[in-house]
């Protein structure tokens, strides 16, 4: 299942990550050197082809996350995981700041059993280093299937960063990106 395409010079290999809104995760991902394409969807549920409004409710038991596509030779798949960690509270059952419900938990999608292995050794070292003073709770299993998410959803932050939850939320956690992986961020931004 994992994605391995040739782009020019490139590799391209896809993680599956949710850390609350998907909102969120996209627009601090996208500021990162390596990641070649992001979409917002939802994953580990029981309704085929949700929407928006149903994953909301907490009853489809989808979580909002996002497919990344990125070059493994510029941005490994540990060390994206190690961001994904440091960009989101992986401590907090199913919430992120006010964001609370099921589809808001903490969750890595893994295409294939080398993505598990990885993610569970990089969610032990991040338990082990004491970055976070309470248990991990993320959830690590395998991808069953992605639903890509409504096109409004896509690049949101992008095109509505006047909106009060991009204002108030969105734009102090790319701050955040912006501020602690600086050496990291894709060279248009630096």
């Amino acid at each position: 299942m994992t994605d391995h395409m040739t782009q020019g010079a490139s590799r391209r290999d896809v993680a599956y990550l949710g850390g609350g809104c998907f909102w969120c995760i996209e627009a601090m991902l996208r500021e990162l050197s390596g990641v070649l394409d992001l979409a917002p969807g939802y994953a580990g549920g029981i309704r085929p082809d949700p929407t928006y409004e149903e994953v909301c409710t907490g009853r489809t038991g989808h979580a909002e996350i996002v497919r990344v596509g990125f070059d493994p030779d510029i941005l490994p798949y540990a060390d994206l995981l190690r961001i994904f960690f440091t960009l989101h509270d992986p401590t907090t059952p199913d919430r992120q700041g006010a964001d609370v419900g099921t589809q808001y938990r903490s969750v890595i999608f893994c295409a294939n059993a080398e993505q598990e292995r990885a993610a569970r050794a990089v969610r032990d070292e991040i338990a082990a280093s004491g970055l976070w003073p309470d248990p991990i709770v993320t959830e690590i299993r395998p991808l069953e299937r992605f639903y890509e998410a409504e096109p409004y959803h896509h690049d949101y932050f992008a095109k509505h960063p006047e909106r009060g939850y991009c204002v108030a939320v969105i734009s102090p956690k790319v701050a955040k990106v912006r501020r602690l992986f600086h050496d990291r961020l894709a060279l248009a931004r630096r």
